[in-house]
């Protein structure tokens, strides 16, 4: 994801990396090149003048604009609702560390909550890495003792296999006299909360907008941008490729927007930065824990400030 600072209004006109632009680029001189042809043939295929006007042109550009906005919302509702199930794993992780450093006493120098704390941030990639498809073992090496590590690289599900671990830790202090039943219900309500952070992301990933409605709007969208110059060539005659590449920017870049976010946890300039969101998790929990991290050692993800 990219963050930027708020540009100047005309700054923004010329953007472009975050755009979508770079990718709509070779559509977007495609359709130009037929719309100067249309012009150049004066609105004739095959010897047959083609009969259109911009009215219907118009009126149809006015219920696919409706259309599109309604698949942009649906778009944004589930990048929306993944961005609120990470900020809920940010103060859920923090809520649990505080539980675990004082319930051990970690002020007097009780240090068993550390292992806790460190698995709590081994959740975190292991989600991101879960969601995106990736490879969790460099993340996951760094931060988990040997056997630990071990299992957790042999389960599909790791997070889900990191939470036992850590509700397993809970237990033995349970058993160990170190807390009573009421701080142990406490930690299990948080514990129950990341379960649902990490069911609830599982669940925006496993399901996509239906197939059948995004290839209608896709194939509408193009229809309509492609038949668009022999509507518009007898008013305008040159600024036809013009107008029509502009109408047509508009169009498909709001579908290809839509197509970005729809899966909010990608790796593509407009999905959420889980890089990021993973080193803030890290970095609060460690200072909590008593250590000094800058995020020095780490690779700054997508996010380019």
């Amino acid at each position: 994801m990219i963050i930027r600072k708020r540009e100047n209004w005309f700054r923004m006109l010329f953007v472009w990396h975050g755009s979508v632009l770079p990718k709509l680029l070779p559509r977007l001189t495609l359709l130009f090149t037929v719309a100067v042809g249309v012009v150049y043939f004066h609105g004739t295929f095959l010897t047959y003048k083609i009969p259109l006007n911009p009215a219907p042109f118009t009126l149809f550009g006015i219920a696919l604009a409706l259309f599109l906005g309604f698949r942009n919302n649906a778009s944004y509702d589930r990048f929306w609702e993944g961005r609120k199930l990470w900020g809920s794993l940010l103060n859920d992780t923090r809520s649990l560390a505080r539980q675990a450093l004082s319930f051990t006493n970690f002020a007097d120098g009780d240090k068993s909550a550390l292992s806790f704390v460190q698995l709590l941030i081994a959740c975190a990639y292991a989600l991101k890495h879960q969601l995106r498809g990736t490879d969790a073992a460099e993340d996951l090496k760094k931060r988990l003792p040997g056997s630990q590590f071990e299992l957790i690289m042999n389960a599909r599900f790791k997070p889900v296999i990191i939470m036992r671990l850590m509700a397993e830790w809970v237990q033995r202090l349970k058993l160990d006299g170190k807390i009573d039943t009421i701080q142990q219900a406490a930690m299990d309500q948080n514990l129950d909360k990341i379960s649902d952070i990490v069911g609830g992301c599982e669940r925006i990933a496993s399901t996509p907008l239906p197939y059948s409605y995004r290839v209608l709007l896709h194939r509408t969208v193009y229809i309509y941008c492609f038949l668009l110059p022999f509507g518009l060539v007898d008013s305008l005659s040159w600024f036809t490729p013009f107008i029509v590449t502009f109408i047509a920017y508009t169009f498909v870049a709001l579908e290809a927007i839509a197509d970005e976010i729809e899966d909010p946890f990608g790796i593509e300039a407009n999905d959420l930065a889980l890089n990021e969101m993973c080193r803030v998790i890290e970095g609060t929990l460690k200072e909590m824990a008593g250590e000094t991290w800058n995020g020095s050692e780490e690779t700054r993800g997508t996010v380019i400030d």
